[in-house]
């Protein structure tokens, strides 16, 4: 998803072009992380492992971690103090969401 919603500020095969076709160029990129990611969460949730917030918040954790390395190889953009600091609270939040098992599904 990194490359799609962010690739078109980079891509050079994309400048100039109608809105239209960079949005339907980055839903082809999406499509195939959608490809991956829906059986994940199915695998993980069906699985007993983890419940949707889990899963929400591992999966948020690798988009952070996948966009640092994005934006520092393809944006040339440097990691600031700030943004790190950020990314570790949400790091953070990753350890509170996997250290204890939620109460359940509502019934």
């Amino acid at each position: 998803m990194t490359c799609a919603w962010y690739g078109h500020l980079k891509f050079r095969w994309l400048v100039g072009k109608p809105l239209f076709l960079v949005i339907l160029a980055a839903w082809g990129i999406a499509f195939f992380e959608y490809c991956l990611q829906v059986p994940a969460n199915r695998i993980g949730f069906n699985s007993g492992r983890f419940d949707g917030y889990q899963l929400k918040v591992i999966q948020e954790a690798i988009t952070l971690v996948v966009f640092v390395v994005f934006a520092w190889l393809v944006l040339k953009e440097r990691l600031t103090w700030n943004y790190a600091v950020s990314f570790g609270f949400m790091l953070l939040a990753v350890y509170f969401a996997m250290a204890f098992k939620g109460g359940g599904a509502a019934s």
